[in-house]
C-alpha cells in the first residue's frame, strides 16, 4: 500500500510542479499582459492544487482537510484576482486592442457610458479654490449644541446635514 502512496504522491507533486514551471515560462514568454495573466492564473492554480493533492495523500487526516481547503480557496480566488488584474490591464492601456479577437469589455464600458470609453473620459477639472478666509481668521467657533437634531448622543450637534457651516 505504501507504495501505491508514494507513486501517486510522486506523480500528483511532480505534474503539479510541471505546471507551476509552465506557468513561469509563459509569464517570461507570452508577449502581452492578457497572455500572461492566463498563464498564472490557470495554470499556477492547477499546479498548485496538484501539488496540494499530491501532500495531502502523504499527511494525516486532518492536515489533509486543512491542505484541501487551502486548494478550494487557490480555485475560488484565482479566477476572480485575474480577471480584476485583466480589468486593471485593460483600463490602464496595457492591453492592446488591436490583438484582442474579440473585445466584449468595450461594449460594455460603452454602454455603461453613453458611448464614450471610460478611459477615452477626459480629466475632471480641478474645484475652484474658494476665496473663504482661513479658519483662523473667522475667529472662535461656537459649541455645537450636545445633542442636536438627527443624531442624539454623538455630541456633534450637526446630526445629518453634512459639515457644519462657517458663522
Amino acid at each position: 500500500m505504501s507504495l501505491v502512496v508514494d507513486v501517486v504522491t510522486a506523480v500528483l507533486v511532480l505534474s503539479g510542479s510541471l505546471f507551476c514551471l509552465s506557468a513561469a515560462i509563459g509569464v517570461l514568454r507570452f508577449s502581452d499582459a492578457l497572455s500572461r495573466l492566463q498563464a498564472l492564473a490557470k495554470a499556477q492554480a492547477v499546479g498548485l492544487v496538484l501539488v496540494l493533492i499530491g501532500a495531502a495523500v502523504r499527511v494525516p487526516a486532518p492536515y489533509a482537510g486543512l491542505l484541501v481547503l487551502i486548494a478550494l480557496f487557490q480555485l475560488l480566488t484565482a479566477p476572480v484576482t485575474g480577471q480584476i488584474l485583466g480589468r486593471i490591464g485593460y483600463r490602464t492601456g496595457a492591453v492592446d486592442h488591436e490583438r484582442l479577437y474579440c473585445d466584449e469589455l468595450a461594449a460594455h464600458l460603452e454602454g455603461a457610458h453613453g458611448g464614450e470609453r471610460i478611459e477615452d473620459s477626459p480629466e475632471p477639472e480641478p474645484e475652484p479654490e474658494s476665496e473663504a478666509e482661513p479658519p483662523e481668521a473667522q475667529g472662535p467657533r461656537e459649541p455645537a449644541d450636545q445633542d442636536g437634531p438627527g443624531d442624539p448622543g454623538s455630541g456633534s450637534g450637526r446630526g445629518w446635514d453634512g459639515p457644519a457651516k462657517a458663522p
